[in-house]
């Protein structure tokens, strides 16, 4: 497994995820066989953005929600503040991983999936409603209405730029699953400013070439052959997409028998 070269680098809130080695493991069993967890030793954190990608049913989405359940977000989504749950469906993974941890705490932060937003959604909208929750409505802090009031899209975009802020820890499973590439790229410029101008730490699972794009970042491609650190272009996802963008008529007759 490729190592990054981060050993002088304080990094903040979160340096690295490790397994637990004082703990029996069976790597027949789920989510111990999946491949990210086979190959999982020591996997370092960039002190401002950390990319995961990889194909389907490597455990990048898995992986993803250990760390942000061992740093203490809610299992479904969002701030350390949430603790509901619709359904149990998360792995014991976060049960035998440690994070290491630097010096500096975060203010904020927020644990963003996609699969089970609208669930979050909803609890913002609950808690709002709640006549003993107290202060101001949670929906002020999403752009001032509810998320189901807006297009999937839209509500993700309102919540990277109205909830994220300075001093954050946010941990994102794949952010692109709704949004457009242009708004993908705003997002990446909201991760830029944030991360840049003001001590925030991303970790992100993504499919997306657009957000994977962050100059200086940390990617790791997770396969069954292990876990490298890689340059944006090398990934499989930038070459394949770059290609089909250069020659689609030549990816389409090979891809639809024309």
């Amino acid at each position: 497994m490729a190592r990054s070269k981060l050993s002088d680098n304080k990094g903040h809130f979160l340096t690295e995820v490790k397994l637990d080695e004082r703990r029996q493991i069976d790597f027949d069993a789920f989510p111990f066989c999946l491949p990210v967890v086979k190959h999982l030793k020591t996997l370092e954190f960039h002190p401002k953005v950390t990319y995961l990608v990889g194909e389907n049913g490597t455990g990048k989405s898995t992986l993803l929600e250990a760390i942000a359940i061992a740093a203490g977000f809610n299992a479904e989504g969002g701030s350390k503040n949430f603790n509901f749950s619709t359904r149990r469906t998360h792995s014991v993974l976060d049960e035998y991983i440690m994070l290491g941890r630097s010096a500096d705490r975060e203010k904020t932060g927020y644990f963003l999936r996609a699969e089970s937003f609208y669930n979050v959604a909803s609890e913002i909208d609950r808690m709002d409603e709640d006549p003993d929750s107290g202060g101001p409505p949670l929906r002020f802090s999403y752009g001032g209405k509810s998320l189901h009031e807006q297009s999937h899209g839209e509500a993700f975009l309102s919540l990277v730029q109205h909830r994220f802020g300075a001093n954050g820890l946010y941990i994102l499973d794949e952010p692109e699953a709704a949004l457009s590439p242009a708004r993908q790229m705003s997002v990446l410029l909201k991760i830029y400013e944030l991360a840049e101008h003001n001590n925030c730490q991303f970790i992100i699972a993504t499919h997306s070439p657009i957000l994977m794009a962050y100059p200086g970042a940390l990617l790791y491609s997770l396969s069954v052959e292990g876990i490298d650190a890689m340059e944006w272009r090398d990934t499989e996802h930038y070459k394949l997409t770059k290609s089909f963008l250069d020659r689609p008529d030549v990816f389409l007759h090979h891809l639809l028998g024309g």
